[in-house]
């Protein structure tokens, strides 16, 4: 069992100061009415062993950075998202207990360039970046969908061009979603939600990754 992330003051502050509060509220009720995020890889199942570049280009699969032991997956948004960067702090904090249980944590998350970069840098050397480029394993995972016209050209008229961040023009946004998996590759938990804003609480993944050794 998982509690939620504790909302952070200032991505809360950023989505009110740009006025963004009832139209995430409409848009997550489109997500919700249109099903999204329910065909995903399940409790019990193995998870895709899909193989995707680094922060530094190198192609890694699942399976290699699992190397015999259980690992959590987090599919991210990316930096241009205050409710993602906030998850990837809490994260961060909480790598030395996920490491105490034998845990590893990778991060999936679109952005290339310099934005993986700074993706790596917020979770540091022991957890791993990988570049989903073009959303392909999200969608392989059924965690993607359109972001649709009218969504980005509110993000446009806020600056915020989501063809420059991810370099393309597909119009495909991830659903945020955690998953641990154990050493055999077999999903033990999972958390999605097509409300972007409800995360899991880090602390808690790995309270319950440690009960499940």
């Amino acid at each position: 069992m998982t509690t939620r992330l504790q909302p952070n003051p200032e991505a809360e502050a950023v989505v009110a100061a740009l006025g963004f509060a009832s139209v995430y509220d409409d848009f997550v009720a489109r997500l919700q009415a249109l099903d999204a995020g329910k065909v995903t890889p399940r409790v019990g199942e193995a998870f895709p062993n899909f193989s995707l570049p680094d922060a530094s280009g190198r192609y890694r699969s699942i399976r290699q950075l699992q190397d015999g032991g259980p690992i959590v997956i987090s599919f991210n948004r990316g930096l241009w998202c205050p409710f993602c960067v906030h998850e990837l702090q809490s994260w961060a904090a909480a790598l030395p207990a996920l490491e105490r249980v034998g845990g590893r944590l990778i991060v999936v998350a679109g952005e290339i360039g310099e934005g993986a970069s700074a993706i790596q840098a917020i979770i540091g050397p022991k957890a791993t970046l990988l570049c989903d480029v073009d959303h392909g394993a999200a969608l392989a995972c059924g965690l993607s969908f359109p972001v649709g016209e009218e969504m980005k050209r509110r993000y446009l008229e806020i600056e915020l061009d989501l063809a420059a961040i991810y370099g393309s023009d597909g119009g495909f946004l991830p659903i945020p979603a955690t998953f641990i998996l154990g050493k055999d590759g077999t999903i033990g938990y999972a958390h999605i939600d097509p409300d972007f804003r409800l995360r899991p609480d880090p602390r808690d993944v790995v309270a319950l990754l440690g009960a499940m050794r």
